[in-house]
């Protein structure tokens, strides 16, 4: 025997085999839709007993194993079932032919036979046969379970019949010698008359016996039989039969201590035994055939059909533990045989299964690795296929799970090995994709974000090139990106530079022609892969949503004049008092974004990359109201610090808007990174108020600007300087242009003026206006100029009077005073701070003094924006006793306006 079958289990020894082949050309999805009908026939009930027959069907089994069907009954092919196509008379001789030459594939050992012909009407198909059934199509086979029971029922009566026969003690007959097929040659010439020969041909009867019994449903008859051909073969040393028999009464045990069956299909097997209820035993497998046979025939011998009732249980059957150490002993002695190879292995299998019901992990996985070194002939590549993968199987069934998968593993790249003239790409894919369970590996990149990472990162990266490289062959290259992109994506932190490098040019190159998304993968067994986001490529450690520039701000409207402003009236543009941000994450933030006004998120990144990092169309991800992302490109340095990234985007609507995230294309890779997704990100709130589109006003004044900046008294304002210098008593206008820059028009201008540092006795209305004519441009629709005049005239009191420098001291002005020389003359010293008067111009022209007064500072408030209008009155001047002589600055006044 050299084709094992891994699909053996212990309760296997008490099952009828059945095979089921087609003959002649027929489709493939009709045969099936046939034996699947056939094989649910598999457990029937023999009438007025509570013995129970299994039935195993087979649609492929080599006729060499057939050979070895008296060393063990249930590997005899007993029953054989053909299905044919056959459509007109002519053709029907040739396809009964074929039938009966199918039948003496399998030799003697077939119990019964039956042919299933479809397709064929007339005369033929009218004629009452019992192995040949005709239907007109595989849509009209009603009858087809009921031929089974009756099949079934045949197959009984000639098992019974053989059991029967072989266990009546016929003292005067001679014991034929039961050999396998190797073992013929060895006994030629031997002396059937010894006693040596007898005991090992009883031996074996006695074995046989038991199995016939244990097919026949009476499983204590097969627990005696199994125990005398023990010590009839022990006793003369016919090693290769007693483990045969070891194995027979551990399989018997091993159905009465586990009746729902070691196969892994829990349930799937009937309750029996000695302790079963007649109620029980009545029971059939929901969804299986039952049939009722009548033994009564068969026991006219006075022989019972069940003689379970005498037969000491307790005794005769192994207990749980001695189940392993028979089985043990019984693979022992087939290691002895070179040619037991098949046997050996297969009851190493059964041995496992009934382990791992047990929960004894340990010891099956002794079973399995002397499992694994069993030298078979040489195996084809589909039967190393199935050899790795049914120990993977069983690995798996006692918990053995990263051995699983390195067996299925080895499976998988045998699928594709050089001498396969096709290899199996898919099937290689499948295998390996069943093997990441045993890795600690997930293809859901969610499962990385934990921080902990589990399972040896050398071994998975392998893994994950494997499923990259066969997903490329399979010719589908969206999944060689996916898998690519998770490899770079969670192993990164263990790539080296190289790695790195080589990783990220295999990506570019998938991606020319396959560009990764952020959709799902579906497989065709229904596995959906999910999108793998670069959220590290670059790592983001901050998102900060950043305030609006200064002169775009909201402020809410307060009326400058002390009335009631309307709801429609603009808002003032004005910085807001700045305000400590913390650093935990909040919902809501303290400043509004305007609807149209580009809005601004700062985010630190950091390149963990060897080399140069390009990230195209990064934007931003948001929800809550309509926004208009304006993509950027970066170039970060190789591993560089954190840098500042600003990602800027337009708000369409109104309304809470939430900033989710930010998208990515590097490597060719789209991704959607999602801020809840990020660990260890800081950031000051994510969530923000947009506010309604608010008129935006540019102003533009006739004057030239200052060459310095007086700064606002408060942080309210926005200010600007523009200059001018006039004398005492001139007049000057100030033409200010209104230009609406926005979107939305300008309703209400409202203008007022303020004084800063000044008393009024001392300065009096420098500045008057009219609104009447500004105001008849108003509502200013956008892109609309209106212009504004304001008259500037300067009135400034010079009687040198003692109360007057008195204020001016007051204020803060330095003014010394000396003694008068004349009544018509003052001589004022000059501050400390000034010039000193040049003795020789003293002396020229007579007597006269200098009076040095620091400038003195008004502010207003502009009319159209609520900015500071300053001014100054610059007030170096000279006093004599004749006129008023101008000096090189006399009386000017600087201008400066919001």
């Amino acid at each position: 025997m050299s084709v094992p079958d891994y699909m053996q289990c212990a309760e296997d020894h008490q099952t009828l085999l059945v095979v089921v082949q087609p003959i002649g050309i027929v489709p493939e999805e009709s045969f099936f839709r046939i034996y699947k009908r056939i094989s649910a026939v598999s457990q029937v009930n023999v009438r007025d007993s509570q013995r129970v027959l299994y039935i195993r069907y087979r649609h492929h089994y080599p006729p060499e194993n057939n050979e070895w069907g008296d060393f063990q009954t249930h590997r005899k092919v007993v029953g054989l079932i053909t299905i044919t196509d056959c459509s007109s008379a002519k053709d029907w001789p040739q396809t009964f032919e074929k039938f009966h030459l199918q039948k003496e594939m399998y030799g003697s050992s077939l119990y019964d036979s039956r042919l299933f012909v479809f397709g064929l009407q007339g005369e033929i198909a009218e004629q009452p046969r019992t192995d040949v059934a005709f239907y007109p199509s595989y849509d009209e086979c009603e009858t087809v379970e009921k031929r089974i029971e009756d099949f079934i029922e045949s197959l009984f009566i000639v098992l019974e019949c053989k059991r029967l026969d072989r266990a009546t003690d016929k003292s005067g007959d001679k014991i034929p010698l039961l050999c396998v097929p190797f073992e013929k040659k060895d006994f030629v010439g031997l002396d059937t008359d010894s006693r040596h020969y007898k005991k090992r041909c009883q031996g074996r009867m006695r074995k046989h016996v038991g199995d016939l019994c244990l097919q026949a449903g009476m499983l204590q008859d097969s627990l005696v039989h199994y125990h005398m051909a023990v010590e009839l073969l022990r006793s003369v040393n016919d090693f290769l039969w007693l483990g045969a028999a070891l194995e027979g009464l551990c399989s018997a045990s091993v159905i009465y201590h586990y009746p729902g069956g070691t196969g892994g299909k829990v349930g799937s097997r009937r309750a029996q035994g000695g302790s079963l209820s007649a109620e029980a035993g009545n029971r059939h497998r929901p969804g299986a055939q039952e049939v009722l046979i009548d033994p009564g025939a068969l026991t006219s011998n006075g022989i019972n059909a069940d003689t379970s009732a005498e037969i000491g249980r307790a005794k005769n059957c192994l207990s749980p533990e001695d189940i392993i150490d028979k089985y043990k002993e019984a693979i022992s002695y087939y290691g002895k045989y070179k040619n037991a190879g098949v046997i050996e292995l297969e009851a190493c299998v059964k041995a496992v299964r009934v382990l791992a019901i047990q929960k004894k992990s340990m010891e099956a996985s002794e079973f399995l690795q002397n499992a694994v070194y069993i030298n078979l002939r040489q195996l084809s590549e589909e039967e190393k296929i199935q050899r790795y993968s049914i120990l993977s199987e069983l690995y798996e069934r006692i918990g053995f799970h990263r051995k699983s998968a390195f067996f299925k593993r080895i499976a998988a790249m045998q699928c594709a090995a050089p001498s396969i003239p096709e290899p199996g790409w898919r099937a290689c894919y499948k295998l390996l994709l069943e093997t990441l369970p045993g890795y600690s590996l997930s293809l859901d990149p969610k499962d990385f974000s934990k921080g902990t990472h589990r399972g040896w990162a050398a071994v998975q990266m392998r893994l994950l090139h494997e499923l990259v490289y066969a997903s490329r062959r399979m010719g589908n290259p969206a999944l060689s990106v996916r898998h690519l992109s998770f490899l770079l994506q969670t192993m990164l932190d263990f790539l080296s530079d190289q790695e790195k490098k080589d990783v990220t040019q295999s990506l570019e190159n998938y991606t020319a022609k396959c560009p990764g998304t952020m959709e799902f993968i579906t497989l065709p067994d229904g596995l959906k892969l999910p999108p793998v986001p670069f959220t590290k490529l670059p790592i983001v450690r901050s998102v900060k949503l950043l305030n609006l520039p200064t002169s775009l701000r909201p402020h809410k409207i307060k009326s400058l004049l002390g009335q009631n402003v309307s709801t429609k009236s603009p808002f003032i543009y004005s910085p807001i008092i700045a305000h400590s941000r913390g650093e935990e994450r909040t919902k809501k933030i303290d400043f509004q974004w305007v609807q149209g006004d580009v809005c601004e998120v700062q985010l630190m990144v950091y390149n963990p990359m060897p080399f140069e990092l390009r990230v195209e169309n990064m934007g931003l991800l948001t929800a809550g109201v309509e926004f208009e992302s304006l993509p950027a490109a970066l170039s970060l340095p190789a591993e560089s610090g954190l840098y500042p990234v600003t990602l800027v985007g337009v708000p369409q609507t109104t309304g809470q808007i939430t900033i989710n995230g930010y998208h990515t294309s590097v490597f060719g890779v789209f991704s959607d990174c999602l801020l809840d997704n990020l660990p260890g990100v800081k950031t000051n709130g994510c969530t923000v108020e947009v506010i309604p589109a608010l008129p935006r006003l540019q102003i533009s004044t006739s004057l030239p600007r200052s060459a310095h900046t007086l700064q606002p008294s408060s942080g309210d304002e926005i200010s600007t300087s523009v200059s001018v210098q006039l004398y005492n008593g001139e007049t000057q206008q100030l033409i200010i242009k209104l230009e609406n820059i926005g979107t939305e028009p300008l309703e209400t201008l409202e203008v007022t003026a303020k004084t800063v540092n000044t008393k009024e006795k001392l300065y009096g209305d420098f500045l008057s206006w009219k609104l009447e004519d500004t105001l008849s441009q108003f509502p200013l629709k956008p892109g609309k100029i209106a212009t504004f005049v304001v008259n500037i005239k300067v009135k400034l009191d010079f009687s040198c009077q003692e109360n007057l420098l008195q204020d001016l001291n007051d204020d803060g002005i330095s003014v010394s005073g000396l003694p008068l020389s004349s009544p018509f003359r003052q001589v004022v010293k000059p501050r400390v701070e000034a010039k000193p008067v040049n003795p020789q111009e003293s002396s020229k022209g007579g007597d006269f003094s200098h009076v040095k007064v620091s400038d003195i500072k008004t502010s207003e408030i502009c009319f159209d924006c609520s900015h500071l209008l300053n001014l100054m009155i610059c007030g170096s001047f000279i006093l004599t006793c004749q006129s008023l002589i101008y000096g090189q600055c006399p009386s000017a006044a600087d201008i400066i306006c919001a």
